[in-house]
């Protein structure tokens, strides 16, 4: 479980076909020596599980990650490619703060940027979904974008927008996301379960 708020952006090392479908090796700011085998980490939105971790000759912190076909149909993971910048955060720790909102790291589907507007010091994102997730986005409701816990500012038919905030632009990589881009999309879990209720 994860909150949205992203604590390092990583850089995809390498991206290397494997049995289980691709390992990747992610440089990260992230102590190796606090981070178990078989933890989980965000990665742009996508919990993935480390089978790996070291300090490379260079002093690079890194971990390693296998990654399934089915996160790599459902996800931008399989365009990633050595350079790739990812926003990362490890997973929710009992009694920590609660910054954003719940998210479980399991990827809907990928969203598409169709607009960004610079305002002042502040970026409106426009996002176009697949139409049977559209249900589940409301106006001052939550998603997670990328990993990123933000709030929808306004929602007609199967689009939606989103503000990010100087920090935000800062401290993740959406200062570096422009229209086209292809985004890793979570709905949220209580829109989720509150839809499948009403269906009984």
């Amino acid at each position: 479980m994860f909150t949205g708020i992203i604590t390092d952006i990583g850089t995809v090392v390498s991206s290397e076909a494997s049995a289980a479908g691709k390992r990747m090796v992610i440089a990260c700011a992230y102590d190796p020596a606090t981070i178990d085998l078989g933890a989980s980490v965000c990665c742009a939105g996508a919990c993935m599980t480390v089978v790996g971790k070291d300090r490379d000759g260079a002093g690079r912190n890194w971990f390693a990650v296998d990654v399934s076909p089915e996160s790599l149909a459902r996800t931008t993971l399989g365009d990633w490619r050595a350079g790739t910048r990812v926003n990362l955060e490890r997973s929710l720790a009992m009694g920590a703060e609660l910054g954003g909102h719940l998210v479980t790291g399991h990827v809907d589907a990928v969203a598409t940027i169709t607009e960004r507007a610079d305002e002042g010091e502040t970026s409106r994102f426009n996002f176009a979904v697949p139409d049977n997730l559209a249900r589940f986005i409301a106006e001052k409701g939550s998603v997670a974008l990328d990993g990123t816990s933000l709030t929808v500012n306004s929602v007609a038919g199967n689009t939606f927008s989103v503000t990010l905030i100087p920090h935000s632009l800062e401290v993740t990589t959406w200062g570096e996301r422009r229209a086209g881009d292809k985004i890793n999309l979570e709905v949220d879990l209580m829109a989720r379960y509150a839809a499948r209720l009403m269906e009984f």
